[in-house]
């Protein structure tokens, strides 16, 4: 690696408060990898050092480079590499490890989309679908409690995690010492010729020292993880080096001030695409493709025509067929509606006249599943003590999209009938009765009771944008009251703390990105309803944490998977949450709107950017005719992106024959997010569906871009123009209904101007 400017010798200790070991260690594969042996050697210094290394007969060279970053100082890359001079090593892997001696527990320690705060919580050890069992753990006001995951420990006893550099959406460890208000990262590539690495961050007893390493090939010693099973023995296999081997591994570490945890996470996000290169967006499908694709799905495989209804998947299989929120329901009609033909909305009118009254629940809430028609389910039937825990989310997303189709079909011409609106009013009342009693809206509440069964957590995150919504439609001030205080005491109990959780219905309290994400939406349309500002600073806040769960880089995948061979791309995916560790296409399950509003109110463009990510990336994911995915059905949309081996190595880079709420959630980009956005004043213009923008002349009058399409399918793109000081206007809802639009067939190009 080549010295970008010429720097002293480097000393880790001086500089970054820490002891640098290179190592070796031995297994033994058939005792579940425990270490039998093992040797290392302090780097003290860079600046091409050498230092040998013995281990079981084997001599090994260490050479060790670094190469300070330029002059924005986003850290200091280093390459080391290993050696074998002579002998052999049998069951072995290198390790590089950073031993902290100034070390607290007190230190925030993030993993993306691995581990906030260490996953230092009370945790249970609860099969997959995990709901809390004991009765201490029940109630309104307890502490989060997490599956049994990788985490560090909330109290005494064994403090490590070990992860493999696929399960984040970045590898990399870094913690927050709020004590000395300083941030660290270490971030490394995804692996080398050796596969990828094994991460790991470990305590000792007395909490006062910690170690963070990097191994490879990944190595976890005893355990590794499947899905609620953190005692899963390490299937890892180590390797045989032989003299003349030789392995490298290249990292990165930055260390800065941060006064505030929001400090850490601002640079997160400067840094996240520090180590790899930069994506260039592939076209695949473009999205007009993708809705025709799914719309006929939707009526053929997802309509109930004796009952009139959506089911969310496969109706044999529970919470299939009917779920008001999280995975469809009453969000799939929403796109539906906007951009279906004239039978697809008469499917949508048929849904809302089965819901209304027959979904709300004796509490006032919308039941929280339902089967067959007929039959309402208050929550998991399958554990009888839950049979009536209703996932409080489910609720605020009912409220969130319906209210979205009451303001369209005002634009549609169609009547919103009475029922309609006393139901969604009797819900959005029930929320207002629950904020009152408990001052929270808790994660599960009882179906006929309305009483909060497990309390805490931001699974209600998306209820202040649904009370800001139902507050301008109904009328009723009071609503944007409990909005605002709502969404202000999960900014004070979480966001401040770098927490979200309980978003999804089947991972206890886990960290996750789905929760993050509607907090965003919400503190948007708090700053839209009263123009105060620190709503909108709180949105941007909200962004940068929630990007730790976006991934940032392109996922090598085993070359004969199905996403290898079918070329995906897993920046912009984002992954789920700490339990269920994959990564998924899209949000769930929202457009990312609230970024596009963010973007439009701030100017920043690594909202924009963000977004553009992760809504160019879902089409990839379809199975679509003049796009095979593997044998995946054709409209199936698998949510699940592999990138670790929660479910099985065999599991990493395949799709399942899954129909899935990813489908949902491309729809609401298709009607949410523009195809194209231009601002010609700015010069900007920025392609969110799967076509090419290319600026090809510029001037003080005009803006001339080439927009072409390499994709099989004729595409409809919308472009969405506006001036920078338009941008700074409220958006309105379904703004996108009106929006012209540009066909440019299969292998075609379009030339189009815009005045300044």
């Amino acid at each position: 690696m080549a010295r970008a400017n010429k720097q002293p010798a480097f000393h880790p200790e001086v500089s970054f408060g820490f002891k640098l070991r290179a190592g070796l260690r031995q297994y033994d594969f058939s005792r579940q990898n425990v270490v039998t042996a093992s040797e290392s050697v302090v780097l003290k210094t860079f600046g091409d050092s050498r230092e040998k290394i013995n281990l079981a007969g084997s001599r090994w060279k260490i050479l060790a480079k670094d190469e300070f970053a330029e002059a924005d100082r986003r850290g200091r890359r280093f390459e080391i590499t290993f050696r074998c001079e002579r002998g052999k090593l049998k069951q072995a892997a290198i390790a590089i490890e950073f031993e902290f001696s100034d070390w607290s527990v007190k230190n925030y320690v993030l993993l993306p989309a691995a581990a906030y705060n260490g996953n230092r919580f009370l945790a249970r050890k609860i099969p997959y679908s995990p709901k809390l069992f004991f009765p201490q753990d029940i109630g309104a006001n307890k502490p989060v409690i997490i599956t049994d995951v990788p985490r560090l420990n909330v109290s005494q006893g064994v403090s490590r995690i070990q992860e493999r550099s696929g399960s984040m959406s970045l590898p990399g460890i870094g913690f927050h010492d709020l004590k000395n208000k300083r941030g660290f990262f270490l971030f490394t590539k995804q692996g080398n010729h050796l596969g990828d690495y094994g991460l790991g961050i470990e305590e000792t007893r007395d909490g006062k020292r910690a170690i963070i390493s990097i191994s490879s090939p990944v190595m976890r010693e005893l355990h590794s993880y499947r899905i609620c099973d953190h005692e899963f023995p390490s299937l890892d296999q180590p390797r045989d080096f032989k003299a003349g081997d030789e392995v490298k591994i290249e990292f990165c570490i930055c260390e800065f001030s941060a006064p505030k945890l929001q400090n850490f996470f601002d640079k997160f996000t400067g840094i996240r695409k520090e180590l790899s290169p930069p994506t260039v967006p592939r076209p695949v499908l473009p999205f007009s493709a993708c809705f025709e694709l799914l719309e006929k799905k939707f009526n053929r495989d997802n309509f109930v025509t004796k009952h009139g209804y959506y089911s969310v998947g496969p109706r044999q299989i529970f919470l299939q067929d009917w779920q008001i929120g999280w995975t469809g329901g009453m969000i799939s009609t929403y796109p539906l509606l906007f951009a279906g033909d004239a039978q697809t909305r008469k499917n949508v009118i048929r849904n809302f006249d089965w819901l209304f009254p027959n979904g709300i629940a004796p509490s006032g809430f919308f039941w929280d599943a339902g089967r067959n028609g007929t039959e309402w389910i208050g929550g998991d039937i399958r554990k009888p003590h839950t049979g009536n825990w209703h996932l409080i989310r489910k609720s605020g997303d009912g409220v969130f999209f319906i209210i979205k189709q009451f303001l369209l079909m005002k634009k549609l011409g169609i009547t919103v009938k009475p029922a309609w609106r006393k139901g969604v009013k009797r819900v959005c009342n029930a929320l207002m009765k629950l904020w009152k009693n408990h001052g929270q809206f808790g994660q599960f509440v009882h179906s006929l009771t309305g009483e909060i069964c497990v309390g805490g957590s931001t699974s209600g995150g998306i209820v202040p944008a649904a009370l800001v919504l139902a507050a301008d439609y109904f009328g009723e001030k009071k609503y944007l009251a409990v909005a605002e205080a709502s969404a202000e005491n999960f900014y004070r109990e979480f966001t401040v703390k770098g927490l979200s959780c309980g978003g999804p219905g089947d991972a206890l309290q886990n960290p996750d990105s789905e929760s993050w994400y509607a907090l965003i939406e919400s503190y948007v349309a708090l700053f839209e309803a009263t123009g105060k500002n620190v709503w909108l600073n709180r949105a941007a806040e909200t962004s940068r944490q929630f990007s730790t769960w976006v991934v940032a880089y392109d996922f090598q995948f085993p070359p004969n998977s199905t996403f290898a061979k079918a070329g995906i791309r897993t920046t912009g995916s984002v992954y789920a949450n700490t339990q269920n560790k994959h990564s998924a296409p899209g949000l769930c399950t929202f457009s990312g709107l609230g970024l596009f509003k963010l973007f439009r109110a701030t100017g920043d463009r690594f909202h924009l950017e963000m977004l553009r990510d992760i809504a160019f990336g879902l089409p990839q994911y379809l199975p679509h005719p003049r796009r095979p995915l593997g044998d995946a059905k054709p409209g199936w949309m698998c949510e699940r992106v592999n990138m670790t081996d929660w479910e099985g190595p065999e599991r990493i880079g395949e799709t399942l024959k899954m129909t899935t709420w990813a489908e949902t959630s491309l729809m609401l980009t298709t009607i949410e997010i523009p195809g194209i956005y231009v601002q010609p004043d700015k010069s900007l213009v920025i392609a969110f569906d799967n076509v090419a923008a290319e600026i090809v002349s510029n001037d003080a009058k005009e803006l001339a871009v080439k927009i072409s399409n390499p994709t099989p399918c004729d595409a409809v793109v919308r472009i969405f123009v506006e001036s920078s000081a338009a941008a700074k206007s409220v958006l309105p809802e379904n703004y996108l209904l009106k929006c012209p639009s540009e066909k440019i067939p299969h292998g075609g190009s379009k030339l189009l101007r815009f005045q300044k």
